[in-house]
């Protein structure tokens, strides 16, 4: 009996998506999700499971939506997942779970992000997250917990239903981390980031903003003050450089600074709100990963003719998920492949006027296992663009670490930790980038779980 196709999700379609920043992927219908449950073989072994990072039960969650239960496939998910809306829309689950599911052996996996999302958004618009929360009687004891990106919210949200009193610090003005300031709405809206950040909330998680932890208070003076416990979650908001000449032109962007200016200031919003934003006519974004993407598709959106990705390796090695490359495409975004910038070019005004790249041509495998860009001698040529957004990642903001010498740290400035998030100085525990460098969002909640296990375990003991 042949193995019926995977059910594709639904998007916005291409013309009326171009210039919107309203949601491209549109979510499963009741019919899709349970046509697409019902392929799922229910192996014994449950192999998809284990390529989750915070250990939902996937096989179980996608027969209660096989069954139409809908109720207790949301109870399964999120005894795991404190935020399945916004991990079954942003997490790469082609190379986690999906990569272990049996059936992309033998076909194509089940669509397990998709169905995640639909459960999610089924309880949202059904009132089920609104309902009573399960949590464990006060014991007493107070844990901070330092950035509200993925790791943070996992872990106030499994210490809180444990009993704990938790206190979130978070340096901008809103609640989310990377989910409110790094990706786009036309991929997460932030609605259904504030929906999830509320759940927090309802467990009675306290969340101050505009507190940088490392300055307003350090993190001695936390320990010091009221919390048996901290845990640091900070991520890796330190953009990445080039280093090469004229990178201070005007209308050279960071992808953080384009991308918070549009996400968290709304600056595709101006004038409604403050904060305005400059995209010329023809746009280079610099970089393969998702940001890139999330770049060079919001610069289309902010009414770019051109938009390109300038990447030094080839399609093949790009690091972005597979569906963005794609989605990228559809909407028009053109793909300079295997080149490399190598100097800014401005006018006498000290504006952008090109780049100046050099052709590559790939080696051996580097590190990470993807071949080693390797230049071509006189191949320079300019490529003219009015704008660059440089997409090449972050480091970790090393703010806490300088201000908290007992904490050590790796040549990167990651904080080293054990297997369970546990720092070289007692009662302080950290995870997400702050701990593994850059990582997807579903990787930093599953250290945020392995933290909050460690501190549970330790102030039981103390």
């Amino acid at each position: 009996m042949p193995i019926r196709r995977r059910v594709e999700m639904p998007k916005l379609p291409v013309e009326e998506r171009m210039r919107s920043f309203k949601e491209v992927a549109l979510g499963l219908t009741e019919e899709q999700a349970v046509q697409e449950a019902e392929r799922c073989l229910q192996c014994p072994h449950h192999p998809c499971t284990s390529g989750c990072p915070v250990g939902i039960d996937i096989p179980k969650f996608i027969k209660m939506i096989a069954e139409r239960n809908f109720r207790e496939a949301y109870r399964i998910i999120k005894e795991k997942n404190a935020i399945p809306a916004i991990t079954g829309r942003v997490c790469p689950q082609e190379v986690q779970c999906e990569m272990k599911c049996t059936l992309a052996r033998m076909g194509e996996p089940i669509a397990i992000g998709a169905l995640e999302r639909f459960v999610a958004d089924w309880a949202i618009r059904e009132g089920i997250v609104e309902e009573e929360i399960v949590k464990e009687d006060s014991n007493g004891m107070n844990v901070a917990v330092v950035g509200s990106g993925p790791a943070g919210i996992t872990v106030a949200a499994d210490l809180a239903k444990l009993g704990y009193d938790v206190t979130v610090f978070e340096a901008l003005h809103k609640p989310g981390g990377v989910l409110v300031y790094g990706i786009p709405e036309f991929r997460l809206p932030k609605r259904i980031v504030e929906l999830e950040i509320n759940y927090l909330k309802r467990l009675g998680v306290e969340i101050k903003t505009n507190i940088i932890i490392g300055r307003t208070y350090t993190i001695e003076e936390l320990l010091k003050e009221k919390f048996d416990a901290v845990f640091i979650g900070t991520g890796a908001g330190m953009p990445k450089f080039l280093n090469i000449p004229g990178e201070n032109l005007v209308n050279i962007y960071t992808a953080n600074e384009f991308l918070t200016r549009i996400n968290l200031m709304k600056a595709y919003l101006f004038p409604e709100y403050d904060t305005p934003i400059k995209v010329g006519r023809r746009v280079g974004v610099i970089g393969g990963g998702n940001v890139a993407m999330d770049a060079a598709r919001t610069a289309l959106r902010l009414g770019a003719e051109e938009v390109y990705i300038i990447y030094r390796r080839t399609e093949r090695e790009m690091p972005a998920r597979r569906d963005e490359v794609i989605n990228a495409k559809e909407e028009g975004v053109k793909f300079q492949l295997l080149t490399q910038p190598v100097k800014f070019i401005g006018d006498e005004n000290e504006i952008l006027r090109g780049i100046q790249c050099i052709k590559m041509k790939l080696g051996e495998p580097d590190a990470t296992g993807r071949r080693r860009p390797i230049p071509i001698p006189g191949s320079e040529f300019n490529f003219e663009v009015d704008t660059a957004i440089v997409a090449i990642g972050c480091h970790v903001n090393p703010l806490i670490q300088r201000t908290t010498p007992q904490l050590k740290t790796n040549k990167w400035g990651c904080i080293i930790v054990d297997d369970w998030g546990r720092t070289s100085m007692k009662r302080v525990y950290a995870g997400g980038d702050v701990a593994l460098g850059e990582a997807t969002v579903i990787q930093a909640m599953g250290t945020g779980r392995k933290a909050s296990t460690a501190i549970h375990q330790d102030l039981k003991k103390k």
